[in-house]
């Protein structure tokens, strides 16, 4: 199976060059239901999904692969519900609500990214018994995962 992607990655990387796009998550599952997840600086559209679907098609097919061309290509952008992967989707979310599990697993921290730096992030928090605004830094090491959170 990792052969297998390693492959797929290799035919998706130069695709991906000189675009806004980029890997979020690769899987496969047992069934060869091929798994890509892109994400693009400027928001990946759906053109843009069926581009890449299209070409990477063709490559893996090309390849011999799966002698029956028994497999099936899924392209397309993490859910809403998906954690954040990459400090290049950490910028791309800059201004949005996000939660933020620690590595402890204590409770969640919940507020507005506002800045992405070097080795940490800086999260504005509302304390709303104290109806007061912190900013908390939050270094890379102690987060488990973010995931940007639905605002209505």
């Amino acid at each position: 199976m990792t052969e297998v992607l390693d492959k797929v990655r290799s035919f998706l990387e130069p695709l991906l060059e000189g675009t806004d796009m980029f890997l979020v998550n690769l899987k496969l599952k047992p069934t060869n239901n091929l798994k890509v997840f892109l994400d693009a600086d400027g928001g990946l559209s759906v053109d843009k999904s069926a581009k890449i679907n299209r070409k990477l098609y063709a490559m893996i097919e090309e390849s011999g692969m799966f002698p029956d061309g028994d497999f099936s290509l899924e392209v397309s952008s993490p859910g809403v519900d998906e954690p954040l992967t990459s400090v290049r989707q950490y910028r791309k979310n800059i201004g949005r609500t996000v939660a933020v599990t620690p590595q402890d697993e204590s409770a969640d921290k919940v507020g507005i990214l506002k800045e992405v730096r070097e080795e940490n992030i800086l999260l504005e928090m509302k304390i709303p018994k104290k109806k007061e605004v912190v900013m908390v830094t939050i270094p890379f090491t102690e987060i488990k995962k973010i995931v940007v959170q639905i605002v209505f």
